[in-house]
């Protein structure tokens, strides 16, 4: 079934991106360029509109629809509210963060949460209270990473893309086909927007698109972490999208040192750098994409390693990425 959503979301969202296209323009979605963007002329948002139907109709001929499924649906309708509304109108942020938080309170209302991580030495460690605050403190989280890199033509839905397809490989061979599927119908709405959106891009996903990813792949993660009962669940999202993750982070920790305010944007993000040191945009959104591949190869052998090879394989990465990033300058006031 996990092929036939890849295949059914991919189709629509390829057929419907024109006609979101159009609707952009015709509502005012639209991105006009400024000193801080990349792009120099006036571009229709709203791309992730096409990305969350064809994502909708795969999910609703290729699965049951379960009482957590509509738990899962409900937020992503939700969270396409908030993005449609921010492409349009550039809502502030505290108003996104409250829709993002609105929408992971959606999850939870549906017993959608992360109750207990596994134990390195056996058994599980419960969560507790503490459950509902990590719950959505992990949804907003992946939620705003994916929003952060969505900064140059096809690089979030590239990434994005890389990882939900490393998502489903692990759950395929973990025998997990509920979480498989679900990931194919992301996946396949993605592949079929990125047509639209690799450069020169004719369309952006907007907040729309970035935002629903981040929801969703967050979504899925608990939804297979709650029904394997094992933390590799949400391991593997989270190593496959180390990119974007240490992207935000580094972020943070450049702007605390800078003094300047966390939220604030800026040009130092690793693709602003990459352009800085003379790529073009698809010579740093390719290279991007090979790391993320890295990076999601990696987190396929830890679904698989034990828990010292895993433990390895993460330091190795985050060695190896914090010395790349080093020496690109990304920890430098842009």
């Amino acid at each position: 079934m996990y092929i036939l959503a890849f295949v059914i979301a991919l189709l629509a969202s390829f057929l419907l991106t024109p006609y979101v296209k159009q609707l952009a323009f015709k509502i005012g979605a639209v991105d006009k360029p400024d000193k801080r963007k990349v792009h120099t002329h006036t571009m229709p948002r709203l791309g992730g509109l096409a990305i969350f139907l064809g994502f909708v109709i795969a999910v609703v001929c290729s699965l049951p629809i379960t009482r957590d499924l509509l738990g899962i649906l409900l937020g992503g309708v939700w969270i396409v509210i908030v993005g449609i509304l921010d492409d349009r109108y550039s809502l502030p942020a505290k108003v996104k963060l409250l829709g993002q938080i609105l929408a992971a309170c959606i999850l939870v209302a549906f017993d959608i949460r992360i109750e207990w991580l596994n134990s390195p030495f056996g058994g599980y460690f419960y969560l507790e209270y503490l459950s509902i605050p990590f719950t959505i403190f992990w949804v907003i989280s992946f939620i705003n990473v994916m929003n952060l890199i969505d900064g140059l033509d096809g690089l979030a839905a590239g990434v994005s893309g890389i990882a939900s397809i490393t998502i489903i490989l692990v759950a395929v061979h973990q025998g997990y086909y509920p979480v498989a599927t679900l990931t194919a119908a992301l996946a396949g709405g993605i592949f079929g927007f990125i047509h639209y959106n690799f450069n020169p891009a004719t369309i952006f996903m907007g907040d729309t698109g970035s935002m629903f990813i981040g929801y969703m792949l967050a979504s899925i993660a608990i939804f297979g972490a709650v029904k394997t009962a094992a933390t590799i669940a949400l391991i593997v999202p989270a190593v496959a999208l180390g990119l974007p993750i240490m992207d935000t982070a580094f972020a943070i920790l450049r702007r605390y040192s800078n003094g300047k305010p966390i939220f604030q944007p800026d040009k130092g993000h690793l693709h602003h750098r990459l352009l800085a040191l003379g790529l073009s945009q698809r010579q740093a959104v390719l290279l991007m994409y090979a790391i993320s591949i890295i990076l999601s190869l990696g987190a396929f052998v830890l679904a698989l390693a034990n828990v010292y090879i895993a433990c390895a394989v993460i330091l190795v990465i985050v060695i190896a990425v914090a010395f790349g990033a080093k020496k690109i300058g990304i920890f430098r006031n842009p």
